[in-house]
């Protein structure tokens, strides 16, 4: 069919008879330069074909409202493996390619790859289940083990988790299904935290809460409703132990920094009143002295 369409310009036709010269047999199949040529082209015309197929479905995707961020990455997901799949097919088709010649390979190979790509696979259904079930998502707070960021992307193989030191963590998806995660934007993005604060016991306690409670209310990140509270946690050894109770509503801006806001405040307002922080001390009571040798 190429050729017959190729004859009807003379140069083209020469060309693509001099391509299809340069041919090597293997026992009763014939392959040719220009199958070669053949072959590119129709490659790049499926490739480009199914990069616009794709384009123009994450565009509509993205476009729709009836869809969170996490039902429209799902979404994506499932049309690329579709496209990528009706690519493949067509390309075969195209080729006429015989997939029966490959029948006596098929199950060494079949056995082979099920084992090699094991783990490739139960990452991409494990995304996938992920995404269906909507308990991570993009933009989402996570604890994973020793990893605690925020979800930048969820790919085939692995979630992406960005920390506040700006290191990025790739994280299997099969360990997101198998380890507990403490995901701290699920139902809620309020997040409560504590600060545990110690102040001598000769302050005045309804001065000291007080106090904690202004410095709380007064950062930034800390949110009015529901209101921070101060509890006295303990008499401790050294301290009367307090424990401030506060919400904040962007963990991912991170949690250290709104603490360290809060005891700055709190240590400028303990100096201005003259509450005391104890440091650890002993006080050691002498029942009776031993008696000094004698001279």
């Amino acid at each position: 069919m190429v050729s017959e369409t190729a004859a009807r310009i003379p140069a083209v036709a020469d060309a693509w008879r001099q391509l299809d010269m340069l041919a090597i047999s293997v026992g009763s199949s014939r392959y040719s330069l220009a199958d070669g040529v053949m072959l590119l082209l129709i490659g790049i015309v499926i490739l480009v074909v199914a990069r616009v197929a794709f384009w123009a479905v994450k565009k509509g995707v993205r476009r729709s409202r009836r869809f969170d961020p996490a039902q429209q990455l799902l979404m994506e997901k499932i049309a690329g493996i579709a496209i990528i799949g009706t690519a493949l097919m067509m390309g075969v088709d195209l080729i006429g390619f015989d997939l029966s010649t490959l029948a006596v390979f098929s199950g060494a190979l079949g056995l082979a790859v099920g084992f090699g790509l094991q783990k490739t696979f139960g990452n991409l259904i494990a995304g996938l289940i992920l995404l269906m079930d909507r308990s991570v998502k993009p933009g989402d707070v996570i604890v994973v083990g020793d990893h605690f960021g925020t979800i930048s992307k969820i790919g085939v193989r692995a979630v992406s988790v960005i920390t506040r030191d700006g290191k990025e963590h790739l994280i299997p998806n099969e360990l997101l299904m198998t380890e507990p995660v403490e995901n701290w934007s699920y139902s809620s993005k309020n997040v409560r935290i504590q600060i545990p604060i110690g102040v001598s016991y000769a302050s005045d306690l309804e001065l000291v809460e007080k106090l904690l409670l202004e410095c709380t209310t007064g950062s930034s990140r800390v949110l009015k409703k529901p209101k921070p509270t101060v509890w006295l946690k303990e008499f401790g050894d050294n301290s009367v132990n307090f424990e401030i109770q506060a919400w904040i509503s962007d963990p991912e801006g991170g949690v250290g920094n709104v603490r360290s806001e809060v005891l700055k405040q709190v240590w400028r307002a303990f100096k201005k009143h003259g509450v005391e922080i104890p440091f650890p001390q002993r006080d050691i009571h002498v029942k009776a002295w031993p008696a000094l040798p004698s001279q």
